[in-house]
Parts: C-alpha cells; structure tokens; sequence
C-alpha cells in the first residue's frame, strides 16, 4: 500500500505492507539514527517524533501514517549537536546508543515546557532506558540545555 507522510519536513512516499513497523520503514530508506532495541516498546532507543510527540516506530504501523510528520534527529541535527556537548560535558554519553532517541525526547520537552521542573523533566524521561549511566549525568545535562536556551 502506498503510504504519503512527510518525513523531516521532506515528503516521502513509500510502498508498506500492512504488517510493517515505523522503525523498518525508516532503516530500509537508509534513516540509521533510529535504533532497534526491545520492539515491544518498553526501551525508547527506536523513539521518534509523530506529529510532534515521542512515540516508539516499533509501535506504529506504516500504513497508518498516511498525511502524519514523522521527525528523526535527521530532522533536528542543530539541537541535537547543541545537546550533545551537555552531554559531554556532564560525561552523559557513554556509549551513545540511546542518544538520538533521547535528544528526541528533549527536543519535544522544550517544545511543550520550555521550562520544566526537575520533575516534568524525570517524568518526560521515564520512557528511555539507558544501560551505561545512572541518568543523573543526562539529567544534569538536560537541565543546563533548557536553561541556557531561556
């Protein structure tokens, strides 16, 4: 079935079958950022935004995205690569896996609340496991990201 959305801000057009997942409609047109994980939505690295909200691609059927914007970190590379020096500074990227799920996660945040309490932060989070550090690093990033953008 042939499926229209706009991806990063692009059109795209693509042939899905009724069964397929977001996640391998995007990695068979060559968007890698997007990383399988669990698939069965319980680990966020595969996040991405629909119509602006982060949602597991393992989730998501392709044929349901019919006129939808779906973004990957493709489609917010300045505010991820402003994001990545937080991390590094805060020593938040370990092995990086799970970064480009969650610079998703952040960037949607901001969108919402560009000024979150350390709780709205915690709790916009929950959804994305990192196995290298103990979130505190990401969350003292994310809190000097947001703000230094105010």
């Amino acid at each position: 079935m042939r499926v229209d959305f706009v991806l990063n801000n692009a059109p795209m057009a693509v042939h899905a079958e009724p069964g397929e997942r977001l996640i391998d409609t995007l990695r068979k047109h060559g968007i890698l950022s997007v990383k399988r994980g669990c698939d069965s939505t319980s680990c966020g690295v595969c996040t991405v935004l629909l119509d602006g909200e982060p949602v597991p691609s393992c989730s998501q059927f392709t044929v349901r995205l019919q006129g939808k914007h779906v973004t990957t970190i493709e489609g917010i590379q300045d505010e991820a690569a402003r994001l990545a020096l937080y991390f590094g500074d805060e020593g938040a990227d370990q092995c990086g896996f799970c970064n480009p799920a969650l610079a998703l996660v952040v960037y949607a945040l901001k969108q919402k609340n560009p000024h979150p309490t350390d709780a709205e932060i915690a709790s916009y989070l929950v959804g994305n496991l990192c196995r290298c550090t103990g979130y505190q690093a990401q969350h003292h990033a994310i809190r000097r990201y947001l703000e230094d953008l105010q």
